[in-house]
């Protein structure tokens, strides 16, 4: 899959300019909930274009094309995927995945890995787009014409949430955002999931 990310890398991250409301909005969820200080770093970081305005120094990216363009972004990005993270255990404060683990081979294991790399009182944070949400269905009907999204499984909050339960993280907050499509607006969050397309879910390490 990172060979499409390779080919198409540009395409992929002028897409966010397209979609620049959309973009700021995932944007402004997530910083609500990003820990304020620590060492943090975002697993498939692509471009960078969420790591480098949230202030994480440090990404992993499986494609190399893609890690070219964070790395110009002022990331220091590592080769590799979710699954198997190069780093040591209680390595980093905070691990981020935006849109992530619907292009993973196993989620499961990728958020084991991640609380693994992590201190404890650590946070895992999930920014993922809601299948269930009324846009999220409009997204699986709409995927196959898409080169990135066909090849991504998106899943539901309860889902994923199923997922950090199996790893024994403690859910501290969930958030949605994005209720309309083409705005042309920042769209403002609030607390839970079901009506937004993109949720951000904050966890603990116990």
């Amino acid at each position: 899959m990172s060979n499409i990310f390779d080919k198409y890398r540009k395409e992929y991250d002028d897409w966010y300019d397209k979609h620049k409301f959309e973009y700021l909005s995932e944007i402004e969820a997530i910083r609500k909930v990003l820990p304020k200080k620590g060492k943090g770093i975002e697993i498939g970081v692509g471009t960078g274009r969420f790591a480098a305005p949230l202030g994480i120094k440090y990404g992993v990216e499986p494609s190399e094309k893609m890690l070219e363009f964070a790395e110009k972004r002022g990331i220091r990005v590592y080769k590799g995927v979710a699954e198997e993270l190069p780093f040591p255990d209680k390595t980093f404060n905070y691990v981020l995945f935006v849109t992530t683990l619907c292009f993973v081979n196993d989620p499961r294991k990728a958020i084991k890995e991640a609380n693994r790399v992590l201190h404890k009182n650590g946070s895992i944070i999930i920014g993922m787009i809601d299948k269930n949400s009324t846009l999220g269905k409009k997204y699986l009907q709409e995927k196959k014409n898409n080169r990135f999204q066909r090849h991504a499984r998106f899943y539901s909050v309860s889902q994923i949430l199923r997922m950090l339960e199996e790893t024994e993280l403690k859910i501290s907050k969930i958030i949605q955002t994005i209720f309309e499509a083409d705005c042309n607006r920042i769209q403002k969050f609030r607390k839970g999931s079901g009506d937004g397309l993109f949720v951000v879910i904050k966890t603990i390490k116990q």
